[in-house]
């Protein structure tokens, strides 16, 4: 008796009104099925709060660097309108203007900096926070690199004790939290030290937008420590960093593989019992090469969006891609609102 035949007398039916082969196995299938929402879909939710509620301050006093080709004006411009950042435009001017009126840009009400090309804007725009102008930095048409090394200038720049680093701030259809990705793209292969200040800056972010309880998941391949992968013997220390002190405001567990660092059921079947394990909302990686992949791999295959600032400088500074779309723009600059409102940054800074 072959398989449709079996299907029909089960439902007490013949083979003279019901459909035949392949269509009667995939109807049968489908009446089975709960009917969803597509769990992939954009729907933005988690930024939508982060960006009313950055909305909500005073405009964050900004510095856009370089922003001479249209995505990088039009999201300084953009992220005006919406009342996060208060721009101060720095590059060269009349290049700046012929990019506004190509793009049908209005940038009169915007102060705008001259500077005769982009080492002189970053230089400039370092320059301009020492002075007090702004809090943050934004990135414009200039590598990260160029950027990052007028901040890194040990007497002119904007070091502090810290390591700087880099997070994204992912919106993941498919989890419920806000996930802070770290670090994805200063940092290459950082450290013990360098990933107890990579994770502080981390925590000290997402204890700015708001998470209450911080819960940080040390990736590895595996979730046991052993000396044949050296970040799994980071991890322990890490998290022995944490009990004694030396980094704070979050629960911190590692070695987790990432499939128990997000899913409470991979945890459960591994026998894991821990606050972190599959509710981490904060990932340290172990490298950068690690941090960029799983990252975009979250962008491209999960539709989620990834807003980028980078910590651990005297003001954040804000990173946008040409790639990002209109709201993870917007999203970056709210991050970089709330984290200096947080932080205490939107003070004048002394030279």
């Amino acid at each position: 008796m072959g398989l449709v035949t079996r299907l029909q007398l089960c439902n007490g039916t013949n083979s003279s009104d019901q459909p035949t082969g392949v269509e009667a196995v995939t109807r049968t299938v489908a009446a089975k099925q709960p009917v969803e929402r597509d769990p992939h879909t954009r729907t933005h939710e988690k930024y939508e709060r982060l960006i009313k509620r950055a909305a909500a301050l005073a405009p964050l006093p900004t510095i856009v660097v370089h922003p001479c080709e249209e995505t990088s004006l039009k999201g300084a411009i953009e992220a005006a309108e919406a009342r996060i950042i208060a721009p101060i435009l720095v590059g060269p001017a009349e290049r700046v203007r012929k990019v506004a009126q190509s793009c049908d840009l209005d940038i009169s009400r915007f102060q705008l900096v001259d500077a005769a090309h982009s080492h002189a804007a970053a230089a400039k725009a370092v320059a301009l926070i020492r002075e007090g102008k702004g809090h943050a930095l934004m990135k414009g048409s200039l590598h990260t690199d160029e950027l990052l090394s007028a901040v890194m200038q040990r007497e002119t720049g904007l070091r502090t004790a810290r390591r700087v680093s880099h997070a994204f701030i992912m919106d993941v259809p498919t989890y419920s939290e806000t996930l802070l990705i770290t670090d994805a793209a200063v940092n290459i292969a950082p450290d013990l030290d360098t990933k107890r200040d990579i994770l502080q800056n981390a925590i000290d972010l997402a204890r700015a937008l708001g998470v209450e309880e911080v819960r940080v998941a040390i990736l590895s391949a595996v979730e046991t420590v052993t000396a044949k992968i050296p970040s799994t013997l980071e991890a322990a220390a890490l998290c022995k960093m944490a009990d004694r002190g030396q980094i704070t405001g979050a629960l911190v567990d590692g070695p987790l593989a990432l499939d128990n660092a997000i899913s409470p059921e991979a945890a459960r079947i591994k026998g894991i019992k821990s606050p972190v394990a599959g509710r981490a909302n904060i990932l340290l990686v172990p490298d950068l090469e690690a941090g960029n992949m799983l990252a975009k791999n979250l962008s491209f295959l999960a539709n989620a969006d990834a807003a980028g600032i980078v910590l651990g400088a005297r003001v954040p500074i804000i990173l946008t891609s040409r790639a990002d779309n209109v709201r993870t723009r917007m999203a970056s600059c709210a991050v970089a609102a709330l984290y200096a409102n947080a932080s205490r940054l939107a003070q004048p800074i002394a030279a």
